[in-house]
Parts: structure tokens; C-alpha cells; sequence
């Protein structure tokens, strides 16, 4: 069952039904059947339960836990079997889970543990099962007082020093502490491997362009698209979650450096903001950001608003949204007039705005030159002369710059050369 709590006072935003269908597809991601459904409209969230009594007891009778006779009918009238785990979908505290697991006789689960149960089945490298594991162990920290009574009993003193000795609940946290402390330690060295492949690169150097979009916008399929990869791209949230690069050549000669990054959702969990600060830097340092947006979802709108917020909590700034490339993705689910009325405003729009479809390939040429267009905008349009018999130096400029034109004289090679501010302090060093 899944459930999904509005507040009576809450403003409302329309979003309550496709915040539903976002969880039961989560639900679904880990391959959970889900028999149930609803949103619970709530007067005010109660501390012990979040739901009111007779809300409590009306889904209690729901999941079955009034006898096996009513559960079959129940189940026939609802397409399913027995219910086992009820998904809330919102932030509960311990002691709320804990009651609602009482009541309702099964397993409770909150959004974010929903979240980080699909995380730890979908992270296949090291770096990812860090990143994840730690998430994982920061929530479960504070959910002890959830478990059953083993925890309350106490552990003999050490010998000599006397005392009850410390409970069991005491000895889980410590354990739990001690292996937080070293998966930071170990997430702090995969930063710092980061940080030095950032190093590397800018030493080449190659732009990155960096992909960020709400979970399931099409992200994969683009960067395999442009890149010509075969990363795996699925129909389902959060397919991915280790950050993967490509090269691409750009229409100006350079190639640059494409991230695709896991995706966005409302209500991240900040155990995994946390988390994945390690990846989600590459987006921070990233030369080009570029937005993939769902074109085709009816809460694509706030589904943008969700990925700005991330991003300006990731200290990206206010103005993040006049930074970046936006990308209306799976245009090829709209119809014609929608396609029309889409294209009107964009062209209204002062953000630089593609439409594209990732699966046929339309309009993917189109942003691959507004991308080029944006990396090289900071670069710097550079005159130079050569003398004829000074190969190396014209072979540089070929390499790390855009030759716009070459004009060969009497005296000189006369050379007009976009370069970014690194590769012409280095050019100058190179010749003073």
C-alpha cells in the first residue's frame, strides 16, 4: 500500500496526484507489487502516528488485520493479496514508525527509506555503495528506538569497573558511529581521487558538461546519444546512480567531456545530498550545465523547480537558472500542437532552450551546437603571428584552440585562434 499525506492547510498545488503516481512508481522500482493507493488529507500531523485514529484504524482494516476472511475480500476487491509493507510517503519520525508498525501489524516505510532501498540495489560501484551505505546509516541511526525489545537489555560492566554496562541500544549506536567515521574517511579519499581527475583534466584541457535533470527525464538515453555509449538507460526512476563520463566532439574541434549524474526528485532526502557531495561536485566544477527536463510530464514545471532547489543548495546560487542549458526532452510523446504551442515558448524564453527527443535523435545536433556555442563563448578571440619554420607552435594552436582564421604571408603565418584564459596563459609561457 502506498500512501501519501496532504496537509488540510497546505497550498494547493495540483501536484498531489502525480506526487502519488511518483511514489507508487518508486514502490515499483524495487519491484514491490502495489495493491492500494491514496492520498489522506490531513488536518494537522499528529506526533505519534502522523495520521488521526480513525484514519489509523480505517487502513488497519484495510492491510487486514481484522481477521483472514475480511483480508480475502479485501484482496478481491482490491486486485491483490495480503498486504505487507505500507509505503508513506513523507518523512516519518521513529516513534511514528514504530506505532504504525504496531498498529497495522507489517512493515512501515517513509519516503526516504523507500529512496535509499532503491539506492542500495541499483549502486554498482565502490564509490556508489559508499556514498549509499553511509546514507543508509546515517537514517538508521536515529531509528534504534524503532526495534523490538533486544535492544533495551543490558550488557555486563567490564569486570573491575562495575556499573550495569552499557544497553544494547548504546553498544548499536557506537557500532553504527564507528563505521560512519570510516565510510566518511573512505568517501573523503574518493574526493580526493576526484578532485585530482578534475586536476588532470583542466591540465589537458577538456570542458565538462555536466547532465542534471528530475529523475527518469531521459538523461541516459541522451548521453548515449551524444556520445554514442551504451549506458543503461531505462523507462524507471533512479536507473541511474554512479555518475558516468564520455568524450564527445564538439562542431568547433574540441571535445568535451559529457557527466550524466543520478537524477533529481522533490523531497531529497538530505542523507543523500550528504551523501553523493562526492559526485555532485562534478556538477558544481562542471564548465556547462546542461537541464534535461520531461517535456511530456504533466508536473514537469514543478519537477523543474525541485532540480533549481537542489541546485542552489549545492551552492550553485540564485541565479543558477541563467547558467544553464535547458533541455525539452521526449518531444517525440507530444502531438503536433503541443509540439507548436512548446516551441512558442521557448522562443519567449531568454534561457537557452532545445527541444529534443533523446530516443529518435531530434534536435540533438541543435544542442550539441548551442553547447559548443557556450564552451566557447569564454574563450578569448586571440591574434598571433608565426614565424614559418615554428611547426610546434602552429601544431599547439591547432590542439588546444579553435583556428578561426589562418592567413600565411611573406613575413608571418597571421593566425586568428579562440583559446580559453588556461591554454593562453600557457601559450604565453610557452613563448614569453
Amino acid at each position: 500500500m502506498v500512501v501519501h499525506p496532504r496537509l488540510k492547510s497546505a497550498s494547493k498545488t495540483g501536484r498531489e496526484n502525480a506526487l502519488l503516481a511518483e511514489a507508487v512508481g518508486l514502490a515499483k522500482a524495487i519491484n514491490l507489487n502495489v495493491v492500494h493507493s491514496e492520498i489522506v488529507t490531513l488536518s494537522r500531523r499528529l506526533p505519534a502516528t502522523l495520521f488521526g485514529s480513525g484514519v489509523v484504524k480505517r487502513l488497519g482494516n484495510l492491510i487486514g488485520a481484522n481477521g483472514e476472511g475480511e483480508e480475502k475480500d479485501r484482496g478481491r476487491a482490491m486486485n491483490g493479496g495480503k498486504i505487507t509493507v505500507v509505503i508513506v510517503d513523507a518523512p516519518l519520525t521513529p516513534v511514528q514508525q514504530r506505532n504504525l508498525e504496531r498498529d497495522w501489524q507489517c512493515k512501515v516505510i517513509d519516503r526516504t527509506g523507500l529512496i535509499l532501498e532503491i539506492f542500495g540495489e541499483r549502486a554498482r560501484t565502490r564509490e556508489g555503495r559508499l556514498q549509499v551505505e553511509l546514507a543508509a546509516l546515517t537514517y538508521q541511526r536515529g531509528r534504534l528506538v524503532r526495534s523490538w525489545t533486544h535492544l533495551e537489555r543490558q550488557r555486563g560492566g567490564a569486570g573491575f569497573m562495575g556499573g550495569p554496562g552499557e544497553t544494547q541500544i548504546e553498544t548499536d549506536r557506537r557500532l553504527i558511529g564507528r563505521r560512519i567515521t570510516r565510510l566518511k574517511g573512505e568517501l573523503k579519499d574518493v574526493k580526493r581521487t576526484r578532485q585530482l581527475h578534475r586536476q588532470a583534466r583542466r591540465r589537458v584541457p577538456n570542458p565538462v558538461v555536466a547532465l542534471v535533470g528530475y529523475t527518469n527525464a531521459g538523461k541516459s538515453t541522451l548521453f548515449n546519444r551524444l556520445t554514442k555509449a551504451k549506458v543503461k538507460a531505462e523507462n524507471q526512476l533512479f536507473a541511474t546512480l554512479d555518475p558516468t563520463m564520455r568524450g564527445f566532439e564538439a562542431p568547433s574541434g574540441r571535445t568535451a567531456i559529457l557527466s550524466d549524474t543520478v537524477g533529481f526528485i522533490s523531497q531529497l532526502p538530505h542523507e543523500l545530498v550528504d551523501a553523493f557531495h562526492a559526485t555532485l561536485e562534478e556538477v558544481v566544477e562542471a564548465d556547462v550545465i546542461v537541464h534535461v527536463r520531461d517535456a511530456a510530464h504533466a508536473d514537469t514545471e514543478a519537477q523543474k523547480s525541485d532540480v533549481l532547489a537542489v541546485l542552489r543548495d549545492m551552492g550553485l546560487g540564485d541565479d543558477v537558472e541563467e547558467t544553464l542549458i535547458e533541455v525539452l526532452n521526449k518531444i517525440d510523446l507530444l502531438t503536433a500542437a503541443e509540439r507548436e504551442a512548446l516551441a512558442n515558448r521557448t522562443a519567449r524564453s531568454n534561457i537557452p532552450a532545445v527541444m529534443v527527443s533523446a530516443i529518435n535523435g531530434d534536435g540533438c545536433k541543435q544542442l550539441i551546437t548551442v553547447i559548443d556555442e557556450r564552451i566557447t563563448a569564454r574563450f578569448k578571440l586571440i591574434e598571433v603571428s608565426l614565424a614559418h619554420d615554428d611547426g610546434a607552435s602552429l601544431a599547439w594552436f591547432y590542439d588546444h584552440g579553435e583556428v578561426v582564421e589562418r592567413q600565411d604571408k611573406a613575413e608571418a603565418i597571421h593566425l586568428k585562434v579562440r583559446l580559453d584564459a588556461a591554454n593562453w596563459a600557457r601559450f604565453q609561457r610557452r613563448l614569453p
